[in-house]
């Protein structure tokens, strides 16, 4: 059954999804990145090459011709995940296909209307017994 993280109250809900697909590169651990809007799957693609100014977290956008070899593949809807190891959740909804996957991370914004959406997910995992596990954002 898939592990559920959420990771509440990040003051900057993108750019703390960064650090979280870069220590999963660290661990060796393949990542799918769940944007549904094109916009936000792009913001995610320029964070990640700007992020960090030492080091290069390897990503793509789904389909990309590097997709098989990369990672962490950003994707959308309609997307047949190629691995099922880690989701990373950046959407409002829960991911059409986050049961299939070992491990599911949702992070949570510092804002009321994405702190209410992720009480919905968390209540719809809840309601089908799967396993969650809440983590605080320490404050940098």
């Amino acid at each position: 059954m898939t592990r559920i993280d959420f990771y509440r109250y990040a003051p900057d809900k993108l750019r703390f999804a960064c650090r979280i697909a870069a220590l999963a590169f660290e661990r060796d651990k393949r990542v799918v990145v769940y944007a549904p809007e094109a916009a936000l799957r792009a913001e995610f693609d320029r964070l990640l090459w700007t992020f960090q100014s030492t080091r290069f977290v390897p990503h793509c956008i789904a389909g990309a011709d590097v997709e098989a070899d990369t990672p962490i593949v950003i994707a959308g809807d309609g997307y047949e995940p190629p691995h099922h190891e880690v989701l990373l959740n950046l959407g409002a909804d829960k991911p059409p296909w986050f049961a299939s996957f070992d491990r599911l991370l949702e992070v949570v914004g510092s804002d009321d209307a994405d702190k209410a959406l992720a009480r919905d997910r968390y209540s719809f995992y809840k309601k089908r017994g799967y396993e969650i596990q809440v983590n605080d954002i320490p404050e940098a």
